[in-house]
């Protein structure tokens, strides 16, 4: 009978070299697999809030003409309105309160906005302006937040930024509602949070895809 553990290390070179080979592959990524949502919504949500927050900007800035509104309304609803609270949703399953709240919130917001605007558009009869109403309206929001802010405090600067200027232009906006020049206002805080909700959005993309660590992405700890 043969000599088997004679034959498996009669040739301790290709047992190096195996060994050497072994040691150059490229590690797998490593995926936990009892866990239902793998990537990251993330940096999705994020374009969702952002691309169309810039969007209706364009028209409380006056940079583009009101007859722009449907194209933001439609966009409002599936991008920013059903885009983000799926993301909202995902979070939520991956574990990330934070987040799911975030994203679902502001997903809800951005489907009603188009609805609100749609049934404006379409019944004028029954929506007259109510000024006192959408003051108070923009205001709630605001308050909300700035909740949302205090926990931003504990995550990074890019979501510091973005809910810290979202405060400020769902207060102008409340302003707006009486004074046009606060109202444009509005508009420029607001196109400023939503190209931060971009930034972040790739900012964090390229960390998680790329290894590259943009300003704003490190932790931060001031509460």
């Amino acid at each position: 009978m043969p000599n088997v553990a004679h034959s498996h290390n009669s040739d301790p070179e290709s047992g190096d070299m195996k060994m050497h080979e072994l040691l150059k592959a490229p590690a797998a990524p490593v995926i936990n697999s009892d866990e239902w949502v793998r990537g990251d919504p993330g940096p999705f949500g994020l374009l969702c809030f952002g691309m169309t927050t810039c969007m209706l900007m364009f028209i409380t800035t006056e940079w583009a003409e009101k007859t722009f509104l449907p194209t933001v309304m439609c966009y409002a609803m599936f991008y920013g309105g059903f885009g983000q609270f799926v993301a909202g949703v995902l979070e939520l399953i991956k574990g990330n309160t934070f987040g799911g709240t975030a994203f679902a919130s502001y997903g809800a917001f951005w489907m009603g906005w188009f609805l609100l605007e749609y049934l404006m558009i379409t019944n004028k009869a029954l929506f007259v302006t109510a000024q006192t109403g959408k003051t108070l309206w923009c205001g709630l929001w605001s308050f909300l937040t700035l909740g949302f802010f205090v926990v931003t405090c504990r995550k990074n600067g890019c979501l510091m930024t973005i809910f810290s200027t979202l405060v400020i232009t769902f207060a102008l906006l409340a302003g707006g509602m009486w004074n046009k020049n606060c109202e444009q206002a509005a508009g420029y805080w607001g196109f400023f949070c939503g190209s931060s909700a971009i930034y972040a959005a790739f900012a964090f993309l390229y960390k998680i895809e790329l290894g590259i660590a943009l300003p704003g992405v490190a932790p931060v700890r001031f509460i």
